[in-house]
């Protein structure tokens, strides 16, 4: 485990979007060995059991599951140790670094389930939904636990104390940003006035921080070089905000059951994502009479959230929202132009940028 053959090419296909990139395949056995050996057994214990049921590795009542459907992407670690091993032969030692980046990502999407009263992540209950609000808390908890320990057990990776201390600042800083970034989320769904800019910067707290910050350490496990740190770093910003507005874009105008979850949540509550946020700015008259009615309402009927989408047809969110994505994409792969990578690593960043920017889930 931990090395890459510099012959070997990632697999391609013609459905870009829907097939993840060569990366994810790679890389998996060594994200979810991180992952094991951070969080504990104990299946007899209620909490470790949340945790590896939110993970999906098991169902309800403690029993193996199918992690196909019920696990994610894995998008942050797979960014952390393909950084590393872009830069280095051996991405092993990132290995425990990766696991905690996952974690505390996982973390928070226990916490965001619960504050956004989402029933369904993954094509399965979420953790709230089924043991309630206190136990899902603390669930969250222990998994942002359970992903500062692994950091620590990067030392036993040949990492130095003193980069172990420097990976351990670098994701505590990101995971505060991206608490601030959801605290701002929370604030805009009360707000009719927020500005594009304003949004920009809430989604490069709240989702590219933690992006940002796995390729940063990624790159920092591998080498000494603060100028391909500083690029990787940048690189990660505006994936980030590739990967946030494609999100926002998949909540509304994505297929549910490829997504796993319902896609007219986010207008139902009321949630300023970015193509409500470019309507806002740009409608007027009539549909700018409507949208401001619609959410200043506590409750959306159906007649509603058609009324919006109507008004984003109108307006362009749906055509601006990809232009955006895109441009955010081709930022990401100019970032990383003044580092010296090898072929296999710039093919790679480009599958996965154009992955990113064109995905259905």
């Amino acid at each position: 485990m931990g090395k890459k053959d510099d012959a070997e090419q990632p697999q391609t296909g013609s459905d870009t979007g829907t097939k993840l990139p060569g990366m994810f395949s790679r890389y998996k056995s060594s994200v979810e060995q991180g992952l094991h050996n951070a969080v504990p057994g104990g299946e007899n214990s209620e909490a470790y059991r949340l945790l590896r049921y939110h993970l999906g590795w098991v169902d309800q009542e403690g029993g193996p599951m199918d992690t196909a459907l019920t696990q994610g992407k894995a998008l942050r670690p797979t960014l952390c140790l393909f950084a590393c091993n872009a830069l280095a032969d051996d991405y092993s030692k990132a290995v425990p670094a990766a696991a905690a980046v996952e974690l505390i990502h996982n973390f928070s999407l226990v916490h965001d389930d619960i504050q956004d009263q989402d029933v369904e992540r993954r094509h399965q209950p979420t953790v709230w939904h089924l043991w309630g609000v206190p136990k899902a808390l603390w669930s969250g908890n222990a998994m942002q636990c359970a992903g500062d320990l692994s950091l620590l057990n990067a030392d036993a990776q040949d990492v130095s104390p003193a980069t172990v201390l420097q990976v351990s600042q670098i994701l505590t800083e990101a995971y505060l940003e991206m608490i601030q970034g959801q605290c701002l989320d929370l604030n805009f769904e009360s707000r009719t006035d927020i500005k594009p800019n304003e949004y920009l910067y809430m989604i490069a707290c709240k989702t590219g921080a933690l992006i940002r910050s796995a390729l940063q350490i990624g790159a920092l496990l591998a080498t000494e070089d603060q100028a391909a740190m500083k690029a990787f770093a940048e690189f990660g910003n505006h994936l980030g905000q590739a990967f946030q507005i494609r999100d926002d874009y998949l909540g509304i105008w994505g297929d549910q059951a490829t997504l796993g979850k319902a896609t007219d949540s986010d207008i139902r509550r009321r949630k300023k994502s970015y193509p409500v946020v470019f309507a806002l700015e740009k409608a007027s008259g009539r549909a700018m009479e409507d949208l401001l009615r619609i959410y200043e309402q506590e409750e959306l009927e159906e007649d509603d959230v058609q009324r919006v989408m109507a008004v984003l047809d109108e307006v362009g969110s749906r055509e601006n929202s990809q232009r955006l994505t895109e441009a955010a994409a081709a930022r990401a792969l100019e970032a990383l132009k003044p580092v010296s990578l090898p072929r296999w690593a710039q093919n790679e960043a480009e599958e996965l940028v154009d992955f990113l920017a064109r995905r259905e889930y």
